[in-house]
């Protein structure tokens, strides 16, 4: 399984965008793994943003992020997606999204090591 992430860059505070992951692999069937996606700022762990289960209607964020990330998923085309409204200057980091195969307990989610597959990142810079 390949994850390819795409949309950072660089943004004004209060801006928004969205990014994408875009899964391949020739065993790859999106209705079986749940995706997530994590940051990294310099100097810091890389932390749980958010995650989605295969059906789309579980979701999970971190406190830092709810009420102004959504995460959703085009299971067609194997992709997710994170729409990143409201951005602040502490947002800045390395997304990188993430899939595993099959369902855990949801605490699970939120950690890095549950995850099996990890994209290359992409880097979101917000400006104040």
């Amino acid at each position: 399984v390949q994850l390819q992430a795409s949309g950072g860059g660089l943004v004004q505070a209060g801006g928004s965008l969205r990014l994408s992951c875009a899964a391949s692999g020739r065993t790859f069937s999106s209705y079986s793994y749940v995706r997530g996606w994590f940051r990294q700022a310099p100097g810091k762990e890389r932390e749980f943003v958010a995650a989605i289960r295969w059906s789309g209607v579980n979701t999970y964020y971190a406190d830092s992020v709810k009420g102004r990330f959504t995460i959703s998923r085009d299971n067609a085309k194997n992709t997710v997606y994170l729409q990143m409204n409201s951005l602040k200057p502490e947002d800045t980091a390395v997304y990188y999204c993430a899939a595993v195969q099959g369902t855990y307990y949801s605490g699970s989610y939120y950690q890095p090591h549950t995850y099996h597959y990890w994209g290359q990142g992409t880097l979101v810079t917000v400006s104040s």
